[in-house]
């Protein structure tokens, strides 16, 4: 599970870097969606569907990224957009494609419920997140957290 966070970790870096994400924000970026795919990890580990999964994951990670959008000063879809990247089902819209073509209507079907059902789910999680009110991630902009500059230095 430690092989995949950081995997995870270095690919949302990736992402986020091919997206413009300011540089200092990287760090954030990679740990946004490294959480959010340990969360779903963990919520697999305990027998919970592709769908609850994919939407407790999704949650998570769109709270973790208000939060530290609002102690950063920054917009939400910064963390937000990368951090997704791990679990947006592109195998199952391959898959679906795959046998789309190849004429295989019942495997098109299996992998087109799960795909929509996990990307339901994604946006669900969103929703539910963002459903909360913004005040109480306005508090958070006066707390004063150290540069990761410093966090590095050890200062």
């Amino acid at each position: 599970m430690i092989i995949q966070f950081l995997v995870c970790f270095a690919a949302n870096i990736s992402f986020a870097v091919l997206f413009s994400a300011p540089k200092r924000q990287l760090i954030f970026c990679g740990l946004t969606g490294s959480v959010g795919w340990l969360v779903y990890l963990l919520c697999k580990d305990c027998g919970l569907g592709l769908a609850g999964c994919n939407l407790v994951a999704t949650l998570t990670l769109t709270l973790i990224s208000r939060i530290i959008a609002a102690l950063q000063k920054h917009p939400v879809t910064v963390y937000l957009v990368a951090g997704i990247f791990p679990l947006v089902p592109g195998a199952g819209i391959y898959y679906m494609s795959y046998y789309f073509i190849m004429n295989e209507t019942d495997q098109c079907a299996k992998w087109g419920m799960d795909t929509l059902k996990i990307a339901g789910s994604i946006v669900l999680g969103i929703i539910f997140g963002f459903a909360l009110p913004q005040k109480l991630f306005n508090k958070l902009h006066s707390v004063k957290l150290p540069s990761v500059k410093n966090v590095f230095r050890g200062r």
